[in-house]
């Protein structure tokens, strides 16, 4: 796998976003999280919140995006829901950081930008990577964060998944900190069946845990969440 050499030391200081940060210390349900979800985007966008940062993590579950295909659902190991999220099947449980961001992209960039906020939510994945040493990078046609292989094959460490309405975005993004990787094979994550799963964990070879990465994410949450009043 590619790492940098050793963790970085980024200069800045972490940035206090003024949108809400909630960490949830036990699982929540993914029905739960999508109602309170819903709720937010509701507050969001009839202006009573700034939005929202909610950090979680989930029993383990499948969940299909919009572009789901049923062939790409190989074993149903674990409950699978349908969300009007982009993407396709993903896997959350135990050990996988999912942070859900609502926030109004008109009060972000002055208006609907929805390229443009999938690219800054994975620069944030990429930053916060860096933290602990590991190279994250883009793929051209291909959604979510990707390491290298000695194998030469790319490995998939975090996915993102968003959905806009009337102008507030949510949903976001999950990174693979310490999950059970054997999980995903009851799906084609994303579909891309040619590419492994990575986590933290597996690329460091130690457990990694999720205060860290909780710390990685506040250091490195992107300056244009400071724009929101």
């Amino acid at each position: 796998m590619t790492i940098l050499q050793g963790p970085q030391n980024l200069s800045r200081p972490a940035i206090d976003s003024p949108l809400s940060w909630v960490v949830s210390g036990s699982f929540v349900s993914y029905p739960l999280a999508m109602d309170l979800m819903e709720r937010a985007v509701e507050s969001a966008v009839a202006g009573r919140s700034a939005g929202r940062i909610w950090l979680l993590e989930h029993p383990p579950v499948y969940t299909a995006g919009r572009s789901a295909r049923p062939e790409e659902l190989l074993e149903a190991r674990f409950p699978v829901y349908e969300t009007g999220r982009g993407g396709r099947y993903t896997y959350h449980g135990p050990g996988q950081r999912v942070v859900y961001v609502v926030a109004d992209l008109r009060t972000l960039y002055g208006d609907v930008d929805i390229r443009r906020y999938v690219r800054d939510l994975e620069n944030w994945i990429i930053r916060a990577l860096t933290r602990f040493g590991i190279l994250g990078e883009r793929r051209e046609g291909r959604v979510g964060i990707w390491v290298g292989g000695a194998d030469g094959r790319d490995y998939k460490i975090a996915s993102i998944g968003v959905r806009v309405r009337r102008g507030v975005a949510y949903h976001g993004f999950a990174i693979n900190v310490d999950p059970d990787l054997s999980h995903f094979s009851g799906i084609i994550p994303c579909g891309m069946a040619d590419h492994g799963v990575a986590s933290l964990s597996s690329l460091l070879g130690r457990k990694v845990p999720m205060a860290e990465m909780d710390r990685a994410l506040r250091f490195s949450v992107p300056e244009m969440f400071r724009l929101i009043p």
